[in-house]
């Protein structure tokens, strides 16, 4: 894997430890949104697994437009660009509950390391397709990385 493996109870721990440092006055080093906005942000790619009826499934084409055009940008290894632009799914409301969006991830990302490669080989992304573990594990800890970076832990 070229991220680290977040199917790993170490490093998941190691998120988990650094999402911990965040407080609602941690303040963004880039981009409009709050700390708390953006936990429920990185709740999104969980909540698109486990609450699929919250979000509208994009039809045929939008699905092949999203695998010749993003696919490669979420689970490649290039890390995502400061102020990029953000799929309409994973833009929320600015008032969100701290804690609870807080509990909420914590808990998604020992859900999913709970769960392990084996449920993820091949598990049918909401708009991608299906991916593999390692495809998973890259955009799970590319796009938790990135924000917690954005926030300085």
């Amino acid at each position: 894997m070229d991220f680290p493996n977040i199917f790993t109870k170490e490093e998941s721990q190691n998120l988990i430890d650094r999402i911990n440092k965040l407080t609602p006055e941690t303040q963004a080093q880039w981009g409009k949104m709050n700390v708390a906005q953006m936990i429920k942000h990185c709740n999104v790619p969980y909540e698109m697994i486990y609450e699929p009826s919250k979000f509208k499934k994009p039809g045929a084409f939008a699905r092949f437009m999203i695998k010749i055009f993003a696919k490669k940008q979420v689970v490649g290894t290039k890390p995502y660009p400061k102020n990029g632009r953000t799929a309409p799914d994973f833009i929320v409301p600015a008032q969100q509950d701290f804690s609870q969006q807080k509990k909420e991830l914590t808990n998604h990302i020992w859900k999913v390391q709970g769960e392990g490669t084996q449920v993820f080989e091949g598990k049918e992304s909401h708009a991608m397709g299906p991916l593999n573990a390692n495809e998973w594990n890259t955009m799970f800890y590319k796009h938790l990385d990135h924000h917690l970076q954005q926030f300085d832990v």
